[in-house]
């Protein structure tokens, strides 16, 4: 017979994850729209963002049912590593002059290093989740959807908080990475 109770319980459950993982890329996020971005680029990262949060959990519940053991805490110091640098880049050019940055937010590496630092906690809740037997379309699905609405709306806050502070929007941007990189590290 259909348990409807458990059920429910386990879509609650992957619900608040989803959200608690999409939280990463709304903070992000706010931080990436302080610097200036354009409508298509919220787009763009909140795309690839949504499809790197139904990748990595995707392959996180594969390798959890395999090596869950070995992983430890070294995702999250691979995370924090990767904000920490985008920060202080972002902080750098916030008071360098001329255009001379290392990695745009608009382009393909900047779009990819974003995506994944904010989806490497969704690997290590996938493997958490291989060990268990959750349903992997709507636990991913969940996930990729969270993620990508998330990032929308951070990306269109900082947007919009950034046309107030003009040009110390990508300092303070690169702060908020920065910060969170800390976080992860710490």
């Amino acid at each position: 017979m259909w348990d409807v109770s458990a059920h429910v319980g386990q879509l609650v459950t992957i619900l608040i994850m989803a959200v608690a993982l999409g939280l990463d890329a709304f903070s992000l996020g706010i931080g990436i729209g302080m610097k200036g971005i354009r409508l298509r680029d919220v787009l763009r990262i909140s795309t690839v963002t949504a499809l790197f949060h139904i990748i990595m959990p995707l392959i996180g519940m594969y390798t959890g049912k395999y090596v869950s053991s070995l992983l430890g805490d070294i995702t999250s110091y691979a995370a924090g590593g990767l904000l920490v640098l985008l920060g202080a880049h972002m902080i750098l050019n916030a008071f360098r002059e001329g255009d001379t940055k290392l990695v745009d937010h608009r382009s393909l590496l900047g779009v990819i290093l974003f995506s994944l630092s904010v989806s490497v906690d969704s690997f290590s809740v996938g493997v958490s989740l291989g060990m268990f037997s959750s349903d992997l379309v709507l636990t991913v699905l969940a996930f990729g959807v969270c993620g990508g609405l998330m990032s929308v709306m951070g990306l269109l806050l900082g947007r919009r908080v950034s046309q107030n502070m003009g040009d110390y929007g990508e300092a303070v941007g690169g702060a908020i990475l920065l910060a969170f990189g800390l976080l992860f590290i710490f």
